[in-house]
Order: structure tokens, then C-alpha cells, then sequence
């Protein structure tokens, strides 16, 4: 049954402590969910980032070698700006990003490392709702993640990664789906809404690739409309919404 889209969303669970998010590219998070991860960390929880890609192939003007040492530079310092010191590479190859075994093998690994409770990913359809088209990067992304978080806690897929010494982890309570077309779920924006405009200011490079306006009218703009979008549906508060699939 598809659930109605002026259904109220339920606050994100909070019986947890570790969160692992994976995504394709480096601003994937800042777009996507850092409010609520500036949350969360300031309340102690422990939240990791793993990204498939250094983002190379994300700006026209760079040769990918130097896009690739930009992005990475600026995610870790993106990361940091909301509490987040571990930042991954799978380095898996921008653009052309492959759904299958070994995708869901690096990030079941990455499971396996960080023992999450909690993993987060980006949106896995198609569409971001309507005819707004995904890109495949995110698609296959998204979707090995959700697969991944089964795989990890089964000795008999990839039993390679416990011989190189990661043990399986049957822990993954929930995925969570930012930028889904259906959301059910949702975490207040409002106390880490400040440190998510600076942290994806920090993808400075990019955001000056793609538009002329002013870096942090941008950012801001566009944080504050997604927050103020989610809070028609979760009792007026600006909101970072999710999909939420229970494991």
C-alpha cells in the first residue's frame, strides 16, 4: 500500500549509537542529510562516511586527477564541519559506478568495519519523484546498500571478508533513504541547519562549477527549502525527511 504523501512523518528512531552513511560522491551527504547528522553527533552518537567515489568525473573544467585531490579535501573538511572525522574512498569510477557483487561486497565490508545500527544512504529510484530523472551513480548505490546491509551479516556471501579478518555484523536495525520521493521518517533540522549551510559551503569548487549565484545564498537556499518542505509534514518544524526501512 502506498502510503499517502500528506501522511505525518514519525520521528527517526533513537535506540542507537553508531551510523555508517554511504553514498556515490563527495556533496551527496551535504545535499542530502548533514543537518541531521550535525545533530546527532553533538548528541555523541558516532556517524561514518564511506562515498564510492572522489567525485572526478563531477566538474567539466578539471581533469579528473585534480578534481579527484579537490573533492576529496573538501568532503573530509565538509565532514568535519558536522562532527565526522571518518571519511572512505571506495574508489569505485565516477559516472559509470556498477551495480553487482562487488559494489555490495566493498560496502558490506565497510559495514563489517564500523558495526552501524543505523546506515544511510541516497535515494535508489529512478526518479526524485515525478519526471526529475536520478542519476545511475546514486541508483546503484543506493540500492547495493540496502542489499549490502543483509549481505554483511551473512558468513556465506563474501566469506573473503572474513578471512581478511571482518567478522560478519547482523547489526543493521534500519536504512535510511534521504531524498526519497516517499518519506516516512524525519530528524529536526533546526539545531544542526547552521553547520549543514558551512558544510556544504566547503564543496566550494563544485558549487562555483554549477551556478553564478552567490556560494552561501545557494547553499543556504537550497538547505533551508528542503527543511521548510519536510516541515509541512512533521508538526511545523524544519525537518531532514527519510525513507526508512526496518531490518
Amino acid at each position: 500500500m502506498t502510503e499517502p504523501t500528506n501522511a505525518q512523518l514519525q520521528p527517526m528512531p533513537e535506540g542507537w549509537q553508531r551510523a555508517l552513511a554511504v553514498v556515490a560522491h563527495p556533496d551527496d551527504l551535504e545535499y542530502g542529510c548533514s543537518a541531521a547528522v550535525a545533530a546527532w553527533t553533538d548528541a555523541g552518537r558516532e556517524v561514518a562516511y564511506v562515498l564510492a567515489t572522489r567525485g572526478e568525473a563531477g566538474i567539466d573544467t578539471l581533469e579528473p586527477a585534480v578534481c579527484a585531490f579537490l573533492r576529496e579535501r573538501e568532503q573530509r573538511t565538509s565532514a568535519a564541519a558536522v562532527g565526522v572525522s571518518s571519511v572512505e574512498f571506495l574508489d569505485h569510477r565516477d559516472g559509470v559506478i556498477e551495480y553487482g557483487p562487488a559494489l555490495r561486497r566493498d560496502i558490506a565490508a565497510a559495514i563489517r568495519r564500523h558495526r552501524p545500527e543505523l546506515v544511510i544512504t541516497l535515494n535508489h529510484r529512478d526518479t526524485w519523484g515525478g519526471v526529475a530523472w536520478n542519476t545511475p551513480d546514486h541508483v546503484a548505490v543506493g540500492r547495493a546498500t540496502l542489499d549490502a546491509a543483509s549481505d554483511a551479516g551473512n558468513r556465506w556471501i563474501f566469506p573473503e571478508l572474513a578471512e581478511q579478518g571482518l567478522e560478519p555484523w547482523d547489526g543493521v536495525r534500519w536504512v535510511a533513504v534521504a531524498g526519497s520521493a516517499s518519506p516516512t521518517h524525519a530528524a529536526d533540522a533546526t539545531p544542526g541547519l547552521e553547520r549543514a549551510v558551512r558544510s556544504l559551503l566547503e564543496h566550494r569548487t563544485y558549487i562555483e562549477a554549477l551556478t553564478d549565484e552567490d556560494p552561501e545564498t545557494y547553499a543556504r537556499g537550497f538547505l533551508t527549502a528542503n527543511a521548510q518542505a519536510a516541515a509541512e509534514r512533521f508538526g511545523g518544524r524544519p525537518a531532514v525527511a527519510f525513507e526508512l526501512f526496518s531490518r
